[in-house]
């Protein structure tokens, strides 16, 4: 935490080497800059579980940083989960970031494991009952794709949060009004967590479409023609895509909020460049 903000980043565990230098790159930059912690995310059917494991292994063991790796209720019996939970905090882990995680592509709509943890919720339950971890959760703004509707999914936030988690991290957006409605909701709803907005600083357009359809998150008219006709202009994508994130965090700021969680893919110059305008230093943090 640097000047009363506090930043955390998310990454993906790397499938070669190239990725994994990449990856180590990021991490070793941005350690500096004393994110409260680093997720590790978890392929939707599991098919990450081993990378994802040396990934928080190697943070674990050669960083100071705090590793949160995500689980998931996908493809697992409870008993599986929770020799993972307890494999985590053998190891020193004592932060989780728990999901209900997203059906393999192609297998239709999402159906809970006979044997396992169906829900979020349940999971959340689950893990506390193994260890007190800190727990951080997901939230969606602009309503999750399986939710009958906003009041559903605001209550089903609430009993995450409710079974044991410490915080909510949402789904990232680009109308700051969208996210600020929300707080509003949840504050009225009676949710007194921390509620973290989740911000993705964009490096590809086309890949961005892909993340919002299917996550349900909106793309505002103004984002697509700050980006019309950049397709082959890496550079100047890069320049408006630092200067919409830093635009989109200093509104937050403004409106009080102290804690942002950067979805990384993995690169470090956008985040890096957001957290300095936050005013997160690395020295002043070191």
């Amino acid at each position: 935490m640097t000047q009363g903000v506090a930043v955390s980043f998310e990454f993906f565990p790397p499938h070669d080497e190239q990725m994994e230098a990449q990856l180590w790159s990021s991490i070793k930059r941005l350690a500096g800059l004393g994110p409260g912690f680093v997720s590790v995310t978890y392929g939707a059917d599991g098919s990450t579980r081993e990378r994802t494991h040396n990934a928080v292994a190697r943070i674990v063991r050669e960083t100071d940083l705090t590793a949160a790796p995500h689980l998931t209720c996908i493809g697992a019996q409870r008993g599986e989960i929770d020799d993972i939970a307890r494999s985590y905090w053998d190891m020193g882990v004592r932060h989780l970031v728990a999901l209900r995680g997203d059906p393999p592509p192609g297998t239709g709509a999402y159906q809970p494991h006979p044997d396992g943890y169906a829900y979020a919720t349940d999971l959340v339950a689950g893990l506390k009952r193994v260890a007190d971890f800190d727990i951080s959760v997901a939230a969606y703004p602009e309503v999750h794709p399986d939710a009958p509707n906003p009041l559903f999914d605001l209550d089903n936030l609430r009993r995450k949060l409710d079974a044991g988690a410490s915080r909510a991290i949402t789904q990232f957006f680009f109308d700051v009004d969208v996210f600020l409605r929300f707080r509003d909701l949840a504050a009225a709803a009676g949710i007194e967590s921390a509620i973290v907005p989740g911000i993705l600083p964009i490096t590809r357009f086309p890949q961005l479409e892909r993340f919002a359809t299917r996550c349900g998150a909106s793309i505002p008219d103004w984002l697509r023609q700050r980006f019309a006709g950049l397709d082959d202009d890496a550079e100047t994508r890069q320049m408006i895509a630092a200067s919409v994130a830093i635009e989109q965090v200093h509104k937050l700021q403004k409106e009080g909020l102290k804690e942002f969680h950067f979805y990384m893919l993995n690169r470090s110059e956008l985040t890096y460049a957001i957290c300095h305008a936050l005013g997160v230093r690395q020295e002043q943090a070191a």
